[in-house]
């Protein structure tokens, strides 16, 4: 018999520290424009997110190869100084499929799981916020390529306000201090809504399952 992890071992704890870094560094920037510094601790948080997903390893070795020809594009570009309308689009483009490849390569991993465990709850925290971190780009995207403000005249279009927007959407909150005005943000604010509400039910369902199962073995 496999001898169980403790919890306190799981390299989730790991990935957890690295969004919490990710996260800080994006909550810091007063405007919209991405920062490179931020971006390159993104693709670290992916790579190591492919590894402790257990992501398949010809895939896990195709998206190192491009994760680390993005890291040092972008670090090309922040010696030489480079910036423009461009790179910030690019920046926030490419920091939006990051954050989608991340959950879904999680989600995956606790699908092929037999059981549920205090892993399996790391790692879907992990996914949550993820998925708010990818939302909050999609916004930040839509604000850098928009002429108008993503939530009016009077709210900045910072990453720290798209950050608060995302995931008090994500978790259905809704303070009502930040509302969109486009009708395009406010369909994306309506399908995170939908997303966060759906992975809720279905983590649970998950975990009540697993948890059913384990108790049923026990019992047999």
């Amino acid at each position: 018999m496999t001898r169980r992890r403790p919890l306190w071992r799981s390299e989730y704890w790991f990935v957890l520290v690295l969004i919490a870094v990710s996260y800080t560094l994006c909550a810091l920037q007063t405007g919209p424009n991405p920062s490179g510094v931020a971006f390159l601790v993104q693709l670290a948080t992916v790579a190591v997110i492919l590894w402790v997903a257990e992501v398949r390893p010809r895939l896990r070795r195709i998206g190192w190869i491009v994760l680390a020809v993005a890291g040092i594009a972008t670090a090309g570009t922040s010696l030489l100084g480079a910036s423009g309308f461009y790179l910030d689009v690019v920046l926030a483009a490419a920091s939006a499929l990051a954050y989608l490849v991340a959950p879904m390569a999680i989600i995956a991993h606790i699908v092929r799981r037999d059981r549920v465990d205090g892993q399996a709850l790391l790692a879907a925290i992990a996914a949550y916020i993820l998925v708010g971190m990818f939302f909050t780009f999609v916004y930040n995207v839509i604000a850098l390529v928009s002429s108008v403000a993503t939530f009016g005249p009077d709210q900045p279009d910072s990453l720290t306000t798209q950050l608060f927007f995302s995931f008090t959407t994500l978790t259905t909150t809704g303070y009502g201090n930040i509302v969109p005005v486009s009708a395009g943000v406010q369909s994306v604010a309506i399908a995170e809504a939908i997303t966060g509400q759906l992975f809720l039910v279905i983590a649970v369902a998950r975990v009540v399952s697993g948890w059913t199962r384990r108790t049923n073995g026990a019992a047999g």
